[in-house]
């Protein structure tokens, strides 16, 4: 059986086949180019800096001398005002363990500095109203919710059923909310043209300038101001409640915004945990103190009362014999 050659394809059959290729080639090599002047142009733009914060001296904290005064352990222990507990008064073990990983996670959540600049007119705008220093604000809402990038923070209600939105308002507790309490801070000031998430109606829990607003007025009402001090411990303290994870919860949002006015506005540098140290030791250790006497004091009326009862129920079964 015979097979018939293959035949080579005429030179002049190929050659315009080369030139279309060749152009093909270069036509993608130009868009490259254009194309990466673009993206170039674009990963370069320049971004809106963060506002001023008040011309103040940050310092590290130290200890007070001769004790826990460094604190107003007063309202360390007592029962929630208007302005504290955004949660409820006592959270479970469970709850406060999984808040705990929560702000861990929310501290080492990498978010884009563009995303973030959308934020620094309502920073502003919340310093100047309510005269709380802009990185205390800041700190808070990364520790709530990543600037506003975590999964739940524009609907439904957190792990724990009982807030919501960019700062974690307490929509619960009550029978008048911190939210309901709050809601309406948004009107004292002006608001931005344009933020990362505005919703369609005012006040909104879920909208970025209502609730940060609020969460200014709420830590300006906790004693918070244009320093970065032991009043805007307690403040922090406040905003999430009285118990060891609220120590914990204060002094990382302190640390995180000293150490962001000792140097520069970091987004996604973690917490030094050298300052973490200095501000618990100077703050959080008092407070810390402050739950373990009122735990202990509690249990020992706890065993008093049992006793009283013991003794009261004893007596009565001898009169009746």
């Amino acid at each position: 059986m015979s097979h018939e050659p293959s035949l080579p394809t005429p030179p002049r059959e190929r050659w315009p086949l080369a030139v279309a290729l060749a152009a093909l080639v270069a036509g993608a090599a130009l868009l490259g180019v254009a194309l990466g002047g673009v993206f170039t142009k674009h990963s370069h733009a320049r971004l809106p800096a963060p506002p001023a914060a008040p011309a103040v001296v940050v310092m590290t904290p130290a200890p007070a001398p001769g004790a826990a005064a460094a604190v107003d352990t007063s309202a360390v222990t007592g029962p929630a005002t208007a302005a504290q507990g955004q949660q409820q008064a006592k959270q479970s073990p469970a709850t406060q363990k999984a808040d705990a990983k929560r702000f861990t996670i929310n501290d080492r959540t990498h978010v884009a500095a563009d995303w973030v600049s959308g934020f620094y007119g309502i920073y502003a705008e919340a310093q100047k109203v309510y005269g709380v220093n802009w990185l205390l604000i800041a700190s808070v809402h990364k520790q709530e919710t990543a600037f506003s990038t975590h999964p739940t923070t524009y609907h439904g209600l957190n792990f724990a059923n009982c807030c919501a939105g960019p700062m974690q308002f307490n929509v619960t507790n009550g029978p008048v909310s911190t939210w309901k309490r709050y809601k309406d801070s948004f009107a004292r000031g002006t608001r931005p043209a344009d933020y990362p998430h505005k919703t369609a109606k005012h006040p909104s829990i879920y909208d970025d300038y209502d609730s940060i607003m609020a969460a200014a007025a709420l830590l300006r009402d906790s004693g918070a101001g244009r320093d970065l001090d032991a009043s805007a411990w307690q403040a922090a303290y406040d905003y999430y409640g009285h118990d060891a994870t609220g120590v914990s919860y204060a002094d990382e949002v302190m640390a995180r915004a000293i150490g962001w006015g000792q140097k520069s506005f970091c987004i996604n540098c973690l917490t030094d945990s050298g300052l973490m140290n200095a501000v618990d030791a100077a703050w959080g250790a008092p407070a810390r103190t402050a739950l373990d006497a009122a735990a202990a004091a509690k249990d020992e009326d706890a065993v008093a009362l049992a006793a009283s009862k013991k003794s009261s129920s004893s007596k009565s079964s001898s009169k009746k014999k």
